[in-house]
């Protein structure tokens, strides 16, 4: 893709995820060409039907959080890298937990897009789950979706919380997974 096509891309990308996140996955498409400044040609080039733009929206917030994992990973120690994570995966399904729904409703769950999202999320506990393991930060028999499963679950608690009781609630998870 040439770098004006691949700045296209992504300044749409983001631009839907934000028509999504306020108005939902129905938005109107000329509403994302127009805040993204670029003509309906264009977006319909890059993603001619609106579930594929969907489905890009769900990679790209997909791939977001799980880079992060790799960057944390990289920069913290194995049990700070993994509580940072958390946190970072809570925060995410906190505060988009209407666009995470919407687009999992609009893509297939039995699709590439989803096997792929699984399959990178998963990828992305690994990475600070073994890591913390491997210094006994972390009990051994957890897997990585076990990780994705309790995220879920203190994600969802995490909307009828504040922020202090959001950091109990993570709190409270990091002690269980210690050995």
């Amino acid at each position: 893709m040439r770098a004006d096509a691949r700045r296209n891309y992504e300044r749409i990308v983001a631009t839907a995820r934000d028509v999504f996140l306020e108005h939902g996955v129905d938005a109107p498409l000329d509403d994302v060409a127009k805040r993204a400044e670029v003509g309906p040609g264009t977006l319909y080039r890059h993603f001619p039907t609106r579930d594929a733009l969907i489905e890009a929206v769900y990679r790209s917030e997909i791939e977001e959080i799980a880079g992060q994992a790799q960057a944390l990973a990289n920069s913290l120690s194995a049990e700070e890298a993994l509580r940072e994570w958390f946190r970072e995966l809570i925060t995410f399904q906190f505060e988009k937990a209407g666009l995470a729904v919407a687009l999992k409703a609009a893509i297939d769950a039995d699709g590439e897009t989803f096997r792929y999202c699984k399959a990178t999320l998963r990828a992305a506990a690994r990475t600070v789950l073994e890591p913390a393991q491997a210094v006994g930060a972390v009990r051994p028999d957890l897997e990585d979706v076990d990780l994705m499963r309790l995220s879920h679950g203190i994600g969802a608690a995490a909307k009828h919380a504040d922020e202090a009781g959001r950091n109990r609630l993570l709190s409270v998870l990091i002690e269980g997974l210690k050995p």
